[in-house]
């Protein structure tokens, strides 16, 4: 149940124009520092994953590993997805709570053997 809402709150926030996708995109958004969010998928290669997670680290954007590549595609109305960028503070915030909650209440893991 906790996973969809997390996904439903993607798709909210993708219907708004506050998400964009894709390695490309996410990258862009995280340099620029419109992101306030960023999730990869747990199948994205690990290669992309520690790209992410060191980008991510080195311009302060939280970034966690959550979900299938068709998962998060699915949820922003595309085909498969294995990066994507929030870029609503609010949003972002939302989606944060609900993974952190996804997680037991604690922390969510952010590298998983990386």
């Amino acid at each position: 149940m906790k996973q969809n809402r997390i996904l439903s709150l993607v798709g909210l926030a993708t219907k708004a124009g506050k998400t964009v996708s894709g390695e490309f995109s996410t990258e862009k958004a995280v340099k620029t520092g419109t992101a306030y969010l960023v999730i990869v998928s747990e199948e994205a290669s690990g290669n992309t994953k520690k790209k992410f997670q060191n980008m991510c680290s080195f311009y302060q954007v939280p970034v966690y590993f959550y979900g299938t590549k068709l998962e998060l595609g699915a949820a922003m109305g595309k085909e498969f997805r294995a990066s994507m960028a929030v870029t609503d503070q609010g949003l972002s915030d939302a989606i944060m709570k609900q993974l952190t909650l996804a997680n037991g209440g604690s922390e969510y893991v952010k590298n998983e053997s990386i």
